[in-house]
């Protein structure tokens, strides 16, 4: 699915196929979840994401759940992804899991309030 401009969400979207935005990710009369194969915006604000994909400016919300996730900053109550990449700020409120967290800003930031940052070890390490 391809959407031109701001995508403004009035409940949840699950959707099959890949979600690419040529604009915002927002949410209206509430926090709505996105499900897609891949997701692509240049911010993303909602609930909870789930997708294989993330790529995006800022990333908001409450738990990803991602394969490999590409963004510029962002914030989160629980991150849950192979690969972060990221420019200047990764947070999550409680906790960080992945395979590989990378900033790519010499004085990038990645860091957890209430929890834990996790890295996983890869299968047959």
């Amino acid at each position: 699915m391809i959407h031109k401009g701001d995508l403004i969400l009035k409940k949840d979207l699950i959707l099959k196929e890949d979600l690419m935005v040529v604009g915002n990710i927002m949410c209206k009369g509430g926090s709505w979840n996105i499900k897609a194969e891949n997701i692509k915006a240049e911010n993303i604000k909602a609930r909870n994401i789930e997708a294989e994909n993330i790529e995006a400016w800022n990333i908001v919300a409450w738990n990803i759940d991602a394969m490999n996730i590409d963004a510029m900053n962002i914030d989160a109550m629980n991150i849950e992804a192979d690969n972060i990449d990221y420019h200047a700020v990764c947070f999550a409120y409680k906790n960080i899991s992945c395979k590989s967290l990378k900033g790519r800003r010499k004085n990038h930031k990645h860091f957890v309030l209430d929890g834990e940052i996790r890295i996983k070890k890869a299968v047959g390490k």
